[in-house]
């Protein structure tokens, strides 16, 4: 009989999600596998609800044959020579955990990622994405209202919106928005911040999240090169919003035509092309996959010549929350009870809340904890078809021999303490983060 571990979710407060919800867990054991949870008051599902379902609640988690979690699982949690499957946002060579790294390699674990687990098409098939836009627009709606009333003094129909967490349920957020909507509709926005215009940077699971809220509001979309011509002609009983591909974003260094395979392989090649609409941009929207290599499309030195002209951007909800990355102002994380702070770029200096001069910016991290029933809900059932390989897999062979599915064996970062082949680069931010740390 094999045995699953489950670990507690200790990153912070709002971490209540779980991999697997009790009815997955029933089936497993149905199965005939055993699963033993850490227990937890914290959890959004009880531990009386996985008992019940036949699940044994322990402490000590040593004698599982394999380990799952949802975010990172701390360095003195993890089981040497175990497999473990869980968010570990090292594949960008993430500075902060290259030592859980370091550490999964020196006790020689096998490491998955749920965020690897691609098909065919690098299309992530384990994800709470969704679930990251929902709440991500909803902070940012909530920012808004409160940035406009707080350092504009303009009360606006956002200043009703509350924060994610304070909705039982994201249709509950949907249905207040609707209300919010017909409000303006009626009413209009004010004159100071028509034509109100929201960017969505990026087209997958965490846009479509956010465009999910949006629809709940008097949305008319606007095709990016139109945003010159309907900034003269507009309704402001109307929000309008432009999606943002990366034909938007960049354009080749050298002058040649653009093709987007060749931007996934040669980020370097492009520099962003996105400040000729950054004009009229009223509420930026950053829900695009990026990394050190892609261009920065918001910079802090754009936000510092703006920043005396009455600028028309008010507020930047930093879904991706790349620390320094594809925007320079988020240079810190938010919690969801703190969603914002206002980023100064002639003093890069933040400040918590919504007042201040600079630009306000939304960085919840975690955002798919505002949601955790329903996103532990999805989550589980994209998990559990694969779960049986998984268990009944032999771990002392190597993952490219096993009779692992191909999505799962494309999510191994390492194996008994060695990167894999894909993963190899990592080693030089581990040599990197050594050398800066002696």
């Amino acid at each position: 009989m094999k045995t699953l571990g489950i670990v507690k979710e200790t990153k912070n407060k709002w971490e209540r999600r779980v991999p697997l919800n009790p009815s997955a867990v029933k089936e497993l054991i149905r199965k005939g596998f055993e699963v033993i949870i850490q227990p937890s008051n914290n959890r959004i599902y009880k531990n009386e609800e996985y008992r019940s379902v036949g699940a044994k609640l322990s402490e000590n988690l040593s004698r599982c044959d394999f380990i799952i979690g949802v975010k990172e699982i701390p360095m003195d949690v993890l089981i040497p020579e175990k497999p473990h499957l869980f968010f570990s946002h090292t594949i960008k060579g993430q500075d902060y955990n290259m030592p859980l790294l370091q550490k999964i390699l020196d006790e020689k674990i096998t490491l998955f990622d749920y965020e690897k687990i691609e098909d065919e098409k690098n299309r992530r098939l384990v994800f709470f994405g969704k679930f990251a836009g929902n709440a991500g627009m909803v902070d940012t709606l909530h920012g808004l209202g409160q940035r406009l009333k707080q350092q504009y003094n303009l009360k606006t129909p956002f200043l009703k919106i509350k924060h994610s967490y304070e909705y039982e349920s994201v249709q509950d957020a949907i249905e207040h928005l609707k209300i919010i909507g017909k409000e303006i509709e009626e009413n209009g926005l004010p004159k100071e911040i028509t034509p109100l215009n929201i960017f969505l940077l990026g087209y997958g699971h965490v846009a479509v999240g956010c465009q999910e809220i949006l629809a709940a509001l008097p949305i008319v979309e606007i095709h990016p090169d139109k945003l010159a011509e309907h900034s003269q002609n507009y309704d402001d009983n109307k929000i309008y919003l432009s999606v943002f591909k990366e034909e938007h974003l960049v354009e080749r260094k050298d002058g040649g035509k653009f093709s987007l395979p060749d931007y996934f392989e040669n980020n370097s090649a492009y520099k962003s092309r996105l400040e000729q609409y950054l004009p009229y941009c009223s509420v930026y929207m950053n829900a695009i996959y990026w990394t050190p290599e892609c261009p920065v499309f918001l910079p802090n030195s754009y936000l510092k010549t703006i920043q005396d002209e009455k600028p028309k951007l008010i507020i930047i909800g930093d879904i991706t929350c790349d620390i320094a990355g594809s925007v320079q102002a988020t240079v810190k994380e938010t919690s969801p009870d703190n969603p914002v702070f206002v980023y100064d770029p002639k003093s890069e200096k933040e400040t918590d809340g919504y007042e201040g001069e600079g630009f306000a910016v939304m960085a919840v991290d975690n955002l798919p904890c505002e949601f955790p029933r329903e996103a532990s809900d999805t989550f589980s059932n994209s998990l559990k078809p694969f779960m049986e390989k998984i268990l009944l897999n032999d771990y002392s062979q190597s993952i490219e021999k096993s009779d692992l599915p191909e999505e799962i064996k494309k999510a191994c970062i390492a194996h008994q303490g060695k990167l894999q082949p894909d993963f190899e680069y990592l080693g030089e931010y581990l040599a990197a983060k050594n050398t800066k740390d002696r």
